[in-house]
């Protein structure tokens, strides 16, 4: 006898993938993917947004963050296989609605790979060389996809030792916040001001919490392992809640300690706003930050960028792109022209917008998903799927759903025209990939 998660094969004569994820190894998994690089650029951004009191910003976006993970656990926990939103979609809307879904999945890693390498490009890099920030971005960009090229043998290796880098210099931004603050140098009032001089309060805020939830990004792309968790009905909520709450708390302490450290303007104005608070605080080398703040930002991107790059390739392969992104390298084995088709337009984005603008282009992309997501959950009511799952009260999409719709109302029209353009590309390619099904009846 056979179980969801004790199977040889699957539907398709396939064989099953492994389950060996562990509840903690799961944790860690989701904790890696949404602790990065981005508040190490992006904390400044929000500041100028919702004023001194950055936290709250930090907070809403968080708890928006857990209403759509909320409907992402029963769906990975009812259909617990790869394939995350775009499977989800498909089967609730057809594979219309799926393509569309995982193209702004894939385009929303463009976006972000183009964001860290503008952020590459900033504060953090001018404490060593001083280069034009388009510039760095364009030579960045190429440098990590030769690396990409050349393969992801020791990937695993080096994610853990990056992200272990990472999670080290926000802890030394909490424990300097706290030093200036015991020392008396720091201003706690200032983490009570919310609004600019353009914006009020609540406006304030809710323009903060689109560039906080860029933060909180990352969680989606887990529901892909579930099919490899050992008892996903019970890890998977576990180990996604308690990521989030990790990511959220290690947030919010460095949001309070960069804001009581620093003054808000000269936060908002840098491109490196964590490097400030070292500045501030002194005793550690601001040369030793940056490298970390770079080691962060080029791990971040290396990782989005072979997402990126295989689910080009995977739609490539399953004829939902164009035949010729599957191309491989003959000795590498890797996807060169999926690499290619995913650097360029990062390329162009990274010379043609700011971190900001691209990082709220991201948003816009995962709300379009996440709005999806959220409906799927409803419409697959029906469907009971696999016995157990994890299920959360109707409200929790419902919520979801109108969260996303709420963060959109919040995003400038330059951003909107972006994300505009690239959705229209999207159904393009979603009509041509059904002609095709049309017309391959296999």
């Amino acid at each position: 006898m056979s179980t969801a998660n004790d199977q040889s094969l699957t539907a398709g004569s396939r064989p099953a993938l492994k389950p060996a994820l562990t509840t903690p190894l799961l944790y860690f998994f989701i904790l890696g993917d949404v602790l990065g690089a981005g508040v190490y650029v992006l904390v400044g951004q929000v500041a100028a947004d919702s004023g001194g009191a950055v936290w709250v910003p930090l907070v809403v976006a968080l708890l928006l963050a857990m209403l759509t993970a909320a409907s992402y656990a029963e769906l990975a926990t009812k259909y617990p296989r790869a394939g995350g939103a775009s499977h989800y979609a498909t089967r609730a809307f057809g594979p219309f609605t799926g393509f569309v879904a995982g193209f702004c999945m894939l385009a929303a890693g463009v976006v972000s790979v183009a964001a860290l390498a503008r952020g590459f490009g900033g504060d953090y890099l001018s404490d060593f060389v001083t280069l034009p920030v388009g510039l760095v971005a364009v030579l960045f960009l190429a440098l990590m996809a030769l690396i990409n090229a050349r393969g992801i043998k020791e990937s695993t290796r080096a994610n853990v030792a990056a992200t272990l880098i990472e999670v080290g210099g926000l802890v030394v931004i909490v424990v300097l916040g706290a030093w200036l603050l015991l020392r008396g140098d720091g201003d706690p009032g200032r983490l009570v001001q919310l609004g600019t001089a353009e914006k009020g309060a609540a406006t304030a805020v809710l323009s903060g919490s689109v560039l906080a939830y860029y933060s909180f990004v990352g969680f989606e792309t887990s529901v892909n392992v579930a099919e490899e968790t050992r008892d996903p009905r019970r890890s998977y909520p576990r180990a996604l809640f308690g990521a989030l709450a990790t990511a959220g708390a290690v947030y919010v302490l460095v949001g309070i300690a960069a804001s009581a450290a620093v003054p808000t303007g000269r936060l908002a104005e840098s491109s490196g706003p964590l490097l400030e608070v070292v500045k501030a605080a002194g005793g550690v080398p601001t040369w030793l930050f940056s490298a970390v703040a770079l080691v962060a930002v080029a791990n971040g991107a290396l990782l989005t960028g072979i997402m990126s790059s295989r689910l080009t390739y995977g739609m490539a392969r399953d004829g939902l792109l164009p035949s010729g992104l599957a191309k491989v390298l003959p000795g590498r084995r890797t996807p060169w022209a999926a690499i290619v088709a995913t650097t360029v337009p990062a390329m162009v984005l990274a010379l043609t917008g700011s971190v900001a603008t691209l990082a709220s282009t991201l948003v816009l992309l995962l709300l379009v998903v996440f709005l999806i997501v959220n409906t799927a959950v409803l419409v697959l009511r029906r469907d009971p799927g696999e016995e157990g799952h994890f299920r959360v009260p109707t409200v929790v999409p419902v919520l979801g759903a109108a969260s996303c719709v709420l963060l959109a109302t919040q995003i400038e029209a330059e951003v909107w025209l972006r994300g505009l353009l690239v959705l229209a590309v999207g159904v393009v390619l979603a009509t041509v990939a059904a002609a095709r099904r049309g017309r391959d009846p296999r």
